[in-house]
């Protein structure tokens, strides 16, 4: 199998024309505009405070600029200027194949929208996806990465396939223990994962409101859960959406390793602090990743294929 993924190209990806929305943040309650602009090959993801200095504006979307992981990844840059709750955004933007970006924002956080990221997906869909001339690199994994925090857990193994796999654990009856694995190719996340909603317990609200979380957070944004089940009156989108949204923070969280990553996570009980560490372990060893181009990956895969090929003939061969 060559991989090839129809949101993606061998070239590196901009959107096609300017993509605006206003919406309201998950936690600060704030009121927020955002703008996404067309980027130059090898800008990356960049975000942009519109209310603040100009020169103390830009963040760049990187593993290493993540400065808290409460309830939501928070970059920072050296000046203390942030942006919260990226994660989604970035699940949206690396689902659709985008590369290249600059992301305008009139506060410290990312609109919240319905709390899943389809709506974003359809946006950047609407808009068009261009390839642009530099070629395309990937994050190939070269041999098994884990880490550890307490009872929560995340390993990265090599896989010619992009995959994530989440198993969550809650005591809520409602939740209970979910397992889901999704191959992120031929548009599965966008149907599969990108339509799951984030969630919360009813019984935390008033001490994260007390903390200054989830101010803006109701129904129209988030699957709220009691003891007696799920608050929303639709229901669940899917009857494991729980831990669909895990994968969807997860793919959001892992997209700050600024490339797509080829290679299998699979997370027990995963968090944004949880994936951040993973990130910084694997960028922390060097001979656990390689930075290739979609053809050399295609290179790779077609080789791994050629030698399965070659072992199940010879056994074959010698069981006769």
């Amino acid at each position: 199998m060559v991989y090839s993924d129809p949101t993606t190209s061998t070239s590196q990806c901009t959107i096609n024309d300017i993509i605006h929305y206003v919406g309201v943040g998950l936690h600060s309650g704030h009121s927020v505009s955002m703008n996404l602009y067309p980027a130059a090959p090898n800008t990356g993801i960049c975000f942009v405070r519109k209310d603040v200095d100009p020169e103390h504006a830009v963040i760049q979307a990187s593993w290493h600029n993540v400065v808290d992981t409460r309830l939501c990844t928070v970059l920072g840059n050296d000046h203390g200027v942030t942006i919260s709750t990226v994660e989604h955004l970035l699940a949206a933007i690396r689902s659709c194949g985008v590369d290249n970006l600059l992301i305008e924002l009139s506060g410290d956080e990312v609109p919240i929208l319905d709390g899943s990221c389809l709506p974003l997906v359809d946006m950047i869909k609407k808009g068009g996806v261009v390839s642009q001339r530099l070629p395309r690199f990937c994050i190939w994994i070269e041999r098994q990465i884990e880490v550890r925090q307490g009872e929560r857990y995340a390993v990265l193994s090599p896989s010619s396939v992009p995959r994530i796999t989440v198993d969550i654990d809650f005591p809520n009856a409602t939740i209970g223990s979910q397992c889901v694995s999704v191959e992120m190719i031929d548009n599965v996340f966008e149907k599969e994962i990108a339509p799951a909603r984030t969630f919360g317990f009813a019984d935390e609200l008033d001490q994260l409101r007390e903390q200054g979380l989830a101010l803006g957070g109701s129904t129209r944004n988030a699957v709220l859960v009691s003891d007696d089940g799920v608050v929303n009156d639709e229901g669940l989108r899917f009857s494991d959406e729980f831990a669909r949204h895990k994968i969807l923070d997860c793919l959001g969280d892992l997209a700050l390793a600024g490339a797509p990553i080829f290679g299998h996570l699979f997370t027990h009980k995963p968090g944004h602090r949880l994936n951040n560490a993973l990130l910084r372990e694997l960028f922390s060893h060097q001979d656990a990743w390689s930075r290739l181009s979609y053809q050399e990956i295609n290179r790779r895969i077609e080789q791994e294929e050629s030698n399965c090929a070659a072992q199940k003939y010879t056994v074959t061969y010698l069981g006769n």
